[in-house]
């Protein structure tokens, strides 16, 4: 145990030695590093789009600083932006939400902490499917929840069922997360399985989260929101974004929709920590969401293009295996084959070598529950997804 760790331990509150930093903002901490030293790096680790916000965005906050909308608004949000969050869904997906039942939030991981914090109780068992984002194990954790695993089969396209799930159910489950497109592997559910696991939970009084930050960068042809399925309204919660659809990561906005008295108990925890979403930011939020959806087709189908590269890339490099992402914007490749070369024994052992010795960054498997692989986003210029291919094959190549 480091002097730092030790010294937190016997300084804060005991709930924070149930969480540990993000995985992702450690690699992007260890890789700034390297950059500021003039080290000329490939970036396929943090999850960001690589295209620039959408003119129609950009200009609507403009006018928003110029018109002075720098107030606080509502905790929740503005009216119109709650407004254009449940007109969008239900325009995209049939869903039928109410004011009342959306709230906005500074991103979608916020919204996610807001959710689980909300719902989960010192004991409450709640199902997470593996691999897992980063960041659903910790904030279950630090809820004093006990995460549950599902393991899905690589086999398979780490396609996670309805029965899967229902065997991990107890009777202290109070919570099923749903990651479709998943962040890492990029594995969309079918979903009759979605429906089945809601109808499920709502027969056993059992809640959901639906987190679909990704669901506009789902690649399988069938456009699918669980928000759409209104007869499991009262134990659903899903969670969405705007950081990938419009390429706004920076600019934190997210949403929830919910049960009214879900978001009505959202609303008094976000009010105690960062009350509303900056006001400039609902504007942009508000054009995204009412304006012209083209931007989102076009992103998407160059999306698909760089998963097509990087796949053929990373399947040509020995030792390397790697499903096809059926959506969001990561490979997910099996790197266990490179074991035993050059010292390395496991997937932290590679991302670490491949940072440092061939310059490219990626994120370890440890972080989203596997040993065996590496995450990498292909949110890049498909000149960097052939920089970064060329010198992982150089460096595999060359153990």
């Amino acid at each position: 145990m480091s002097s730092a760790t030790s010294q937190l331990n016997h300084t804060s509150a005991v709930r924070m030695n149930r969480i540990e930093i993000s995985a992702t903002l450690a690699v992007v901490n260890e890789a700034e590093k390297l950059r500021f030293s003039g080290v000329d790096l490939v970036d396929f680790g943090a999850g960001e789009p690589h295209f620039s916000t959408p003119q129609h965005i950009k200009e609507a906050a403009i006018a928003a600083i110029n018109g002075n909308f720098s107030k606080y608004t509502a905790v929740a949000g503005t009216a119109e932006l709650r407004d254009a969050i449940a007109k969008r869904h239900a325009t995209d997906f049939a869903s039928d939400y109410k004011r009342e039942e959306v709230i906005a939030s500074v991103g979608g991981k916020h919204a996610l902490f807001n959710a689980i914090q909300v719902l989960v109780d010192h004991g409450d068992e709640v199902i997470i499917p593996v691999p897992y984002w980063v960041s659903f194990k910790d904030m279950v954790q630090y809820s004093g929840g006990k995460p549950v695993f599902v393991e899905t089969d690589e086999s398979q396209n780490f396609r996670l069922t309805a029965e899967m799930v229902e065997r991990a159910v107890t009777p202290k489950t109070k919570l099923i997360i749903l990651n479709s497109p998943s962040n890492p592997s990029g594995a969309v559910m079918a979903s009759e399985d979605m429906k089945a696991i809601a109808r499920m939970a709502l027969e056993r009084g059992i809640y959901v989260i639906s987190d679909e930050c990704y669901v506009y960068l789902n690649y399988t042809g069938e456009e699918f929101s669980l928000g759409g399925l209104t007869e499991v309204k009262e134990r659903l919660l899903v969670v969405g974004s705007l950081s990938k659809t419009y390429a706004m990561t920076g600019w934190r906005l997210g949403f929830t929709l919910a049960p009214a008295p879900i978001v009505s108990a959202m609303q008094k925890l976000q009010s105690q920590s960062t009350s509303n979403p900056t006001s400039i930011v609902q504007k942009a939020a508000v054009a995204a969401l009412n304006g012209p959806q083209d931007c989102v087709k076009e992103m998407r189908a160059d999306y698909i293009k760089l998963r097509d590269k990087i796949v053929a890339g990373l399947r040509a490099i020995p030792g390397i295996t790697c499903t096809m992402p059926q959506g969001a914007f990561y490979a997910y490749p099996d790197i266990s084959g490179t074991f035993g070369k050059g010292g390395m024994k496991t997937a932290a052992d590679v991302a670490k070598k491949l940072l440092h010795e061939a310059h490219v960054v990626s994120v370890p498997g440890e972080a989203f529950g596997t040993t065996k692989h590496i995450r990498l986003s292909y949110a890049a210029s498909h000149e960097n997804v052939e920089r970064g291919l060329q010198r992982m094959n150089k460096f595999f190549s060359s153990l």
